[in-house]
């Protein structure tokens, strides 16, 4: 059984003076998957023994980025989608192994007054393509911040959010048409009617009063839904504005 987690940190440089390490060790994982690093090549020394590490870093400094520490070296590694308009943000890592791919994603915000809505729809489209293309070949495993809460039991206010960033008719739309492509939200699958979360605004005492959201996932192939053992979210773990997440899965 592998042991996977995600966390969007944040800032890495930040999330290292809240804890990040401690809980690097005690997780444990066979791999684990990181969104907004914010970094560049050389920023920090991080270089946990016993791990291959992979980063995709974003042309803009202090902007986005993704990395995956493993314990199993993959056989290739890939960095974006192969498509230069969507890959200058360190948006996504995918590893392949023998029998599947892992791969984390950073999902891009559609931003304040969805000034960035139109370039999600075109990114959202080229992801689908992208993971549905490697799922033909072996099954997929991804994970990471979407960006997106899915249903309204994924957030505390539905309705007031409705047409807000996160939770748009728009980009529910379109994860509702990747998982009907063959994926399969783990935590979902495992908990329909649990109510979670994993982001909470820093205003207004959110995580302490959990006003939140999920929107960090882990999705998998269709063909791996009988293989999930576990799914969660480790809403006590602080260090970001995000909990970390986690996935126990025989491959």
């Amino acid at each position: 059984m592998k042991n996977f987690i995600s966390w969007n940190v944040n800032g890495l440089r930040a999330a290292m003076q809240k804890g990040f390490e401690d809980f690097f060790r005690e997780a444990d994982a066979d791999a684990f998957c990181l969104q907004e690093t914010k970094l560049q090549e050389g920023q920090i020394d991080f270089a946990p023994e016993g791990y291959y590490a992979y980063w995709d870093y974003a042309e803009k400094k202090g902007y986005s980025g993704t990395a995956i520490f493993t314990k199993q070296e993959p056989l290739s590694v890939r960095y974006g989608l192969g498509l230069e308009a969507h890959d200058k943000e360190g948006r996504s890592v995918c590893l392949e192994y023998p029998d599947y791919y892992l791969l984390t994603v950073y999902v891009p915000n559609s931003q304040n007054e969805l000034q960035r809505l139109p370039y999600r729809m075109e990114w959202e489209d080229a992801w689908r393509d992208y993971v549905k293309g490697l799922s033909a070949k072996k099954p997929v495993v991804y994970c990471g911040d979407l960006n997106v809460a899915h249903e309204p039991i994924d957030l505390k206010n539905d309705k007031t959010n409705h047409h807000n960033a996160g939770f748009t008719d728009e980009e529910r739309a379109k994860f509702s048409r990747l998982l009907d492509s063959g994926f399969t939200d783990t935590f979902r699958y495992l908990y329909p009617d649990r109510e979670a979360y994993s982001w909470w605004s820093y205003r207004a005492n959110a995580r302490a009063k959990n006003v939140g959201w999920r929107i960090d996932y882990f999705i998998v192939s269709d063909s791996l839904r009988e293989r999930i053992r576990d799914a969660r979210i480790y809403s006590e773990i602080l260090g970001s504005d995000h909990a970390p997440v986690g996935l126990s899965i025989d491959l």
